[in-house]
């Protein structure tokens, strides 16, 4: 693998988070490194109530032995973002741990990196018009998210 020292910037605004995460994992598999920002504007496809529905069940979902032991479950949308890529990635094998470290998420763009070029996936751009879609910041907030 090559070391890239220049990483990818993806601006997520806009995008579903699905097929970003996807791309992103493809990324840092390859060995580049990738700065995501704007995660709280990725965007989650289905009718608002479901999805929202759909993660408070999710947090419903603990350890019986101790709710520490249990999956942890974010509410941040950098987390939330995050946690979808390790999904896509074998996270328990060193290729994939090393990949993980190869990634950042950041909620809104961070003064560091304003005049950095952000690039976008063509194909994971929304289709639909922009209100049909739940956004991963109003999940978080829907959520417990105080941001």
């Amino acid at each position: 693998m090559s070391a890239n020292p220049s990483p990818t910037y993806v601006d997520a605004s806009g995008q579903i988070a699905g097929r970003l995460c996807s791309k992103v994992s493809k990324l840092i598999l390859q060995g580049k490194r990738v700065v995501v920002v704007n995660a709280e504007k990725a965007l989650l496809s289905g009718r608002r109530a479901t999805v929202i529905e759909e993660w408070k069940g999710k947090l419903e979902i603990s350890s019986r032995v101790n709710p520490i032991y249990g999956p942890i479950h974010y509410r941040t949308p950098d987390k939330i973002l995050k946690r979808m890529v390790r999904g896509m990635v074998p996270h328990q094998v060193i290729k994939g741990r090393a990949a993980m470290k190869r990634l950042r998420v950041y909620i809104g763009l961070p003064e560091s990196l304003a005049s950095q070029k952000l690039s976008r996936f063509e194909d994971a751009e929304a289709v639909r018009p922009i209100p049909v879609y739940t956004s991963l910041g109003e999940l978080s907030r829907n959520l417990g998210w105080h941001g």
